[in-house]
């Protein structure tokens, strides 16, 4: 069974700060907004942003044009010369590669990875691969991470792109509101069987917007980060802050 990655915090970091699920895109801007005003004034020694930062992303040629990709780029750029800035694809921007992380300055993670800090390991996710009664989606999921798949989307072109990408978006919308929709969140048997595997007692991850605590038993237990909304009644903008106290939810609004 193949190891699951390791990032060992270097000596100096003391607060460590992840989030997921921003789903930024050019129609939501005070969450883009909230997003940008965060990185810019952040305190942490390090950001890791657990997947599905992006609504959708169509390929790393779209942020070498002018438009929200590149603004985007610009303050991923912006914050990596000051501080490192990690990357987990989600289930919205798994096509970011490595280009657009190298032209940023930010490192791609994968997807689990185990972060070593203050004498802890923390088992870090985007969290979809965990949805196992999502039957639907992790049939699609094998699809769409395959690397003929991607090859042959991103040859096709950007304007094409952006077309197919509404359609998918329209679908997933369309599975929402259907009365048969259930729901599916991690499970806990498989959420356990990572833990084991990374020698590790806590699970972090994003993707099911449902933000809480879980108690897995046997000391093991799963942390679930917000999505943010800013458009939201009441608006969300939360991270969780890593430090040698422990986890703590910081909310921004």
């Amino acid at each position: 069974m193949t190891p699951f990655a390791e990032l060992a915090a270097p000596a100096g970091w003391r607060t460590v700060d992840l989030l997921s699920d921003l789903h930024l895109q050019a129609g939501e801007p005070a969450t883009f907004e909230a997003w940008r005003g965060y990185m810019e004034t952040t305190p942490a020694d390090a950001i890791f942003i657990l997947g599905d930062l992006f609504e959708v992303w169509i390929g790393d040629d779209a942020a070498a044009l002018p438009g929200f990709e590149a603004q985007c780029a610009e303050v991923l750029r912006s914050t990596a010369q000051r501080r490192p800035v990690f990357f987990m694809h989600g289930n919205r921007d798994f096509l970011l590669g490595p280009t657009f992380a190298a032209a940023c300055g930010i490192s791609l993670l994968a997807d689990p990875t185990v972060l070593e800090l203050h004498g802890e390991r923390w088992l870090l996710s985007h969290g979809d691969e965990l949805c196992l009664e999502d039957h639907e989606y992790l049939q699609f999921r094998v699809q769409v991470r395959s690397p003929d798949w991607q090859q042959a989307f991103l040859a096709r072109p950007l304007e094409e792109r952006r077309a197919l990408a509404r359609s998918m978006r329209a679908h997933s919308e369309d599975r929402k509101r259907s009365p048969d929709m259930v729901w599916a969140d991690v499970d806990p048997d498989a959420a356990r069987e990572w833990l084991h595997r990374a020698d590790a007692r806590t699970l972090i991850h994003g993707h099911t917007h449902r933000p809480a605590e879980h108690d897995l038993g046997d000391g093991l237990r799963r942390i679930v980060l917000s999505d943010w909304d800013m458009a939201a009644h009441p608006p969300r903008a939360q991270l969780l802050c890593l430090s040698v106290a422990g986890a703590q939810r910081v909310d921004l609004r």
